[in-house]
């Protein structure tokens, strides 16, 4: 699923930042999509943790090939031997396993994400074991396609920015925040297209 507001937000980002103009002109071959399901990508976030997305798509492979399918059910139930042998350390197959369990027991609020805020939503999601406002964030890009999420902890995002708008000096939150100002209300594909502009490989979740 693409986002229906995409080519409107190319067109109000290009508009307002020429910065941001020059790097949708150089990465306008793909856009951000949901795989549409939300336990896969909230897994998929937290497998990505503080690995670069190369590394991330690598043991995420491993997985997908590991299990005969990525539900909440199989991955709470699968041995952790077998998901060390993926490439994930025990602390994030602590993570998966404590996901698992909430969505098996149905413990998150699915059926009501989709009319919650995008505060409101981060508050029940981080309640999960490893989930953090950073994953959370992931999920509001990449599942819910919410298209005002500045994800400011994000490494990628801090080196982007530094990049094209700080000459490559340090830039603190507060900093990359006012700029983002002017990216509002589209800072999730403003997000997306920095992230390009670092790898070639489009960021997924």
């Amino acid at each position: 699923m693409t986002p229906i507001f995409w080519q409107q937000a190319i067109r109000e980002l290009n508009g307002t930042d020429p910065v941001m103009r020059r790097i949708i002109e150089q990465y306008d071959d793909t856009v951000l999509r949901s795989r549409g399901d939300a336990f896969a990508t909230l897994a998929r976030s937290v497998v990505g943790q503080q690995i670069s997305v190369k590394a991330a798509e690598s043991v995420w492979q491993k997985v997908i090939d590991s299990l005969p399918d990525v539900d909440p059910l199989t991955v709470y139930n699968t041995d952790e031997t077998q998901l060390r042998q993926c490439g994930l350390s025990l602390r994030k197959i602590s993570y998966l396993k404590d996901l698992a369990w909430h969505f098996s027991e149905g413990k998150l609020d699915v059926s009501q994400w989709h009319v919650m805020d995008d505060e409101a939503l981060i508050r029940q999601l981080i309640q999960v074991k490893g989930i953090g406002r950073w994953t959370a964030e992931m999920f509001l890009i990449f599942h819910m396609l919410r298209p005002d999420i500045l994800p400011l902890d994000d490494i990628g995002l801090q080196r982007a920015i530094s990049k094209h708008y700080f000459d490559c000096q340090a830039v603190n939150k507060k900093a990359i925040e006012q700029l983002a100002q002017q990216w509002k209300p589209w800072r999730s594909v403003a997000t997306w297209y920095l992230w390009r502009s670092l790898d070639p490989l489009p960021v997924e979740y």
